[in-house]
């Protein structure tokens, strides 16, 4: 059958049905329900069925936008300021510590293998995007409470936006050798820098005005249906704001997350709060699945030693320093021991990000159609194996941290 005479709808309950019994198989084996949502994206995808193929991946491309809007509200919405006051500056040391790790240890690990400086720069520039989705699933599914369940919030949050930063400066850095190598011309290292810059500004601005749009629209509603009716408004408005402007959803969307629980009534909050836990789970439902069909299982065999030495190296950097950001901030132990089991996924920031190296780099011509093509191969692939174990590691590290609650129980994991 021609999968593109298949209705839309009819793929989406193919979808809903498949994934929702396959997230309780996983949940049978002591598996995140998520891993099953992925396993069906990976059977449906064009590596096995052929179900979702790429056109339809493309028509349904906005529930994977609309997901991540509500994932980053979801984040921001618990980033309160007197939360972040008590966890102190130790928290964004983290922060610091666990994106520059990363980036400095994958630069020097591919720089070791390679001797190739630009290749380093790039890799380690992609290396801290993280993918807060994973994460997210993990504490909702499980209902984690506690205080590794905030710093994990936190620094999700909050890497991506440092994240795009050091990408910025790092593949600047690397066009201009590559180009040297050429003698081609390209941009200057401060206009490059300005770009992500730019793009962190513009996020946050824009975040900050959706809220105060949302403070006067929701002036005279008086139920908490409309409220929420005019938070999934906001969202939607935000994310596609985002897309037309080339913007971070993550980060526009929890800067509104953030200012809307700093600014509205604590009632208000909480009432939006228990609405989007009724629609999360179908969200990333439908988010997993699709992330599973994106992940081509023919790029497995192309991860080669490149990709080997990136996911040891991404690895050791962010659990290693957050590791270190934890002991030099004096935070608790269970932070120290399990943060960085927390924050390994990665997916749709990292694949973007090679796709920009990939774009502008063949436009250069010569060696760098090759880098580009090598990056994003290796980063594909790479991503299914973070996808996987970064939601295991995640649940792993909750529950030795004792915040896991079982689902539909409020029994604690010991």
């Amino acid at each position: 059958m021609d999968n593109l005479q298949l209705p839309i709808l009819v793929v989406a309950g193919i979808i809903a049905y498949l994934s929702l019994y396959a997230g309780k198989l996983a949940n049978r084996i002591k598996l995140p329900s998520l891993i099953g949502f992925m396993f069906v994206g990976v059977f449906l995808g064009p590596s096995l069925a052929g179900l979702l193929s790429s056109e339809i991946q493309d028509s349904m491309q906005f529930i994977t936008k609309i997901a991540l809007g509500f994932v980053a509200l979801s984040i921001g919405m618990e980033l309160h300021i007197r939360e972040l006051r008590r966890q102190g500056p130790g928290i964004m040391l983290v922060i610091l510590t666990e994106s520059f790790g990363a980036f400095l240890v994958v630069g020097l690990a591919v720089f070791l293998l390679t001797g190739d400086p630009a290749l380093a720069l790039i890799f380690g520039g992609i290396a801290p995007a993280s993918a807060p989705a994973g994460t997210v699933a993990i504490i909702q599914e499980y209902r984690a409470r506690g205080p590794l369940t905030k710093a994990l919030y936190t620094v999700v949050g909050f890497d991506d936006g440092l994240g795009i930063i050091i990408f910025g400066f790092a593949f600047a850095v690397a066009k201009a050798i590559i180009s040297s190598r050429t003698g081609l011309e390209t941009m200057t290292l401060s206009a490059a820098v300005i770009s992500p810059l730019r793009e962190i500004g513009l996020s946050i601005l824009v975040g900050l005005v959706m809220v105060l749009v949302y403070t006067l629209l929701s002036r005279p509603l008086d139920s908490a249906r409309d409220r929420f009716i005019l938070t999934i408004a906001t969202v939607l408005f935000t994310t596609g704001l985002c897309e037309y402007f080339h913007l971070s959803e993550i980060l526009t969307n929890m800067i509104v997350g953030m200012a809307f629980t700093n600014t509205q009534p604590t009632k208000t909050t909480r009432e939006i709060d228990e609405s989007l836990r009724g629609i999360m789970p179908l969200l990333f439902l439908f988010f997993f699945t699709l992330a599973g069909a994106n992940l081509h299982v023919g790029a497995l065999p192309s991860l080669g030693l490149l990709g080997l030495v990136y996911i040891a190296a991404r690895t050791a950097g962010l659990m290693g320093g957050a590791w270190f950001g934890t002991t030099i901030g004096r935070m608790e132990e269970n932070l120290r021991k399990y943060l960085g089991m927390g924050i390994l996924s990665q997916a749709g920031v990292a694949i973007g990000l090679s796709l920009v190296v990939k774009q502008d780099l063949s436009e250069m011509g010569g060696p760098g159609v090759q880098l580009g093509a090598m990056v994003i191969t290796s980063i594909t692939a790479t991503c299914i194996f973070f996808e996987i174990i970064g939601p295991i590691l995640t649940k792993i590290g909750l529950t030795k941290a004792g915040e896991i609650s079982l689902p539909d129980s409020g029994e604690q994991v010991p």
